[in-house]
């Protein structure tokens, strides 16, 4: 099953580099300019959510919403509000701006790994297809992947990310 993407855009970045406006001229993720534009069931990927992203989210995923976007300038109120929000677990950016450090993940590499996580591996690999260095980012995890989608639980996914820092 193929998980619909959305993202919300504030347009701080190039567009000529900006990985979300790739998915969409692909048709892969619709974008949004106004966070209260975002359907209140999707799940939101947030680096300051309190639960890490698991397999125990699948069943209640209905959509995927990145936040593409300069982190000094989004409104973090209306994003707390959210019900939903996971954060990903450790991961290195394979992006050529922040090749090899963790956490600085692109945002399709964020939905990317948030797929691999949830089971859909193929719908990962065709959105990383989209950017040259994509299938860079899967190497480079792989491993790690592989473990955070067999972690029944977002408490076995924190522990399971402790043997990759």
């Amino acid at each position: 099953m193929v998980i619909p993407l959305l993202a919300y855009r504030d347009n701080s970045c190039d567009p000529k580099k900006c990985t979300m406006k790739k998915l969409e001229r692909a048709g892969m993720v619709r974008l949004f300019s106004r966070l209260s534009s975002i359907p209140r069931t999707s799940l939101i990927l947030d680096p300051t959510a309190e639960q890490a992203l698991s397999q125990a989210d699948r069943k209640k995923t209905r959509t995927i919403t990145a936040l593409d976007c300069s982190w000094e300038v989004l409104n973090t109120d209306q994003v707390r509000s959210w019900r939903f929000k996971r954060a990903l677990p450790y991961l290195l950016a394979a992006n050529p701006v922040n090749f090899g450090r963790p956490f600085r993940l692109t945002s399709v590499e964020a939905m990317a790994a948030a797929l691999v996580i949830l089971g859909e591996e193929e719908q990962a690999g065709e959105i990383l297809s989209k950017v040259g260095w994509g299938i860079r980012f899967l190497q480079l995890n792989e491993e790690p992947l592989r473990a955070y989608a067999a972690a029944p639980d977002s408490t076995t996914v924190i522990a399971i990310q402790s043997e990759f820092f």
